[in-house]
């Protein structure tokens, strides 16, 4: 696997910046800021510790899929790691397979920085080679999204 990593400042206190990209006050900030890797990108399951955690989204013949995570740890508004360990088929969670061992154990994590009115999201991803090109492109617009929504008032 391969690792990508991609910043951004943003006018914001750490604690709203964390709020809005995991969407704990209205899951809706979260689809708002994911929307651009699925139009229909969301979550099923806790940002806790050691929770599991389905990352969902609906493909062009509408149907579901999506990885099955593990928050592997949790600080708010400071770190946030999760660790991908398979893939979702519709409602099948597949843990094992050519298609998962691509995938198995790569690692997301989100450092957040608070620098007095500016907060610094980090965001280091483990990717496979096929989707290299499409993060490069991806990751920047998701963060431009997060620092709009992030900035209102």
């Amino acid at each position: 696997m391969k690792k990508l990593q991609f910043k951004t400042e943003i006018k914001a206190p750490a604690e709203k910046v964390y709020n809005v990209m995991l969407g704990i006050d209205n899951i809706e900030t979260y689809q708002q800021w994911t929307l651009v890797f699925n139009p229909t990108s969301t979550y099923k399951g806790s940002w806790e510790k050691g929770s599991k955690i389905h990352f969902i989204g609906t493909d062009e013949n509408g149907k579901q899929g999506g990885m099955v995570s593990e928050i592997v740890e949790n600080i708010p508004n400071r770190f946030i790691s999760i660790c991908h360990c398979g893939i979702l088929d519709g409602a099948t969670e597949i843990t094992d397979g050519p298609e998962v061992e691509k995938w198995a154990g790569g690692h997301e994590n989100y450092s957040i920085e608070e620098i007095y009115d500016i907060t610094i999201v980090t965001v280091e991803t483990d990717t496979t080679e096929d989707f290299t090109d499409f993060f490069m492109q991806v990751w920047p617009k998701a963060l431009n999204l997060l620092k709009e929504i992030a900035e209102k008032p």
